[in-house]
C-alpha cells in the first residue's frame, strides 16, 4: 500500500511540475497574397538565419492544409535579406513555397504551412490567395511571380 501511495504522490508531482513547464512557442499568422490565375506565384519564404544572423539548419517546411485550386511547389536557393530584414544585405540559403492555381481558375483559396526555422521555432501560417487579375501589388514582385527565389 505505501509503494501505491508513493506512486501517485510521484505521478502527481510529474504531472504538476509539467504542468508549469511552457511548451515550445508556436507563432500563428494570417495573410492575403494575390495570383494570376494559371502563373506561379511565390507565397512564402524561408530562409536558414538563426536569431543571431549565424546560418543554421535549413527550415522544415510541411503543408498542413493544401490548396482546392491550384498546387504547391517547394524550391531550394539562396535570397539575400532585404535592408529592413533584422539582418540586412545577408545572402543566405533559403526554401520558396509556390502556389499555382489550376487554369482558368479564379477566386479564392487558401493554404497553410508549418515552418520550423533554424533556430527551433515553428510558426504556422495561413495564407488565403486571391486567384485573378494581374495580381500585382507594390513591393519587389518581380521574384514573387517567378520560381527563382
Amino acid at each position: 500500500m505505501y509503494a501505491a501511495k508513493s506512486n501517485a504522490i510521484l505521478a502527481a508531482g510529474l504531472f504538476l511540475g509539467l504542468a508549469g513547464v511552457p511548451a515550445m512557442a508556436q507563432d500563428t499568422a494570417t495573410r492575403t497574397e494575390t495570383a494570376a490565375p494559371g502563373k506561379s506565384v511565390r507565397i512564402l519564404i524561408a530562409s536558414n538565419l538563426k536569431d543571431d544572423c549565424k546560418p543554421g539548419a535549413m527550415p522544415e517546411i510541411r503543408i498542413s492544409t493544401s490548396p482546392k485550386n491550384g498546387s504547391l511547389i517547394t524550391k531550394t536557393g539562396s535570397v539575400t535579406t532585404p535592408s529592413s530584414h533584422k539582418c540586412p544585405n545577408k545572402k543566405t540559403a533559403a526554401t520558396g513555397v509556390f502556389y499555382q492555381s489550376k487554369d482558368g481558375f479564379t477566386g479564392t483559396d487558401e493554404v497553410v504551412v508549418e515552418v520550423k526555422k533554424a533556430d527551433g521555432k515553428t510558426t504556422t501560417q495561413t495564407i488565403n490567395i486571391t486567384v485573378g487579375g494581374s495580381a500585382t501589388k507594390g513591393g519587389d514582385d518581380t521574384k514573387k511571380g517567378s520560381t527563382d527565389l
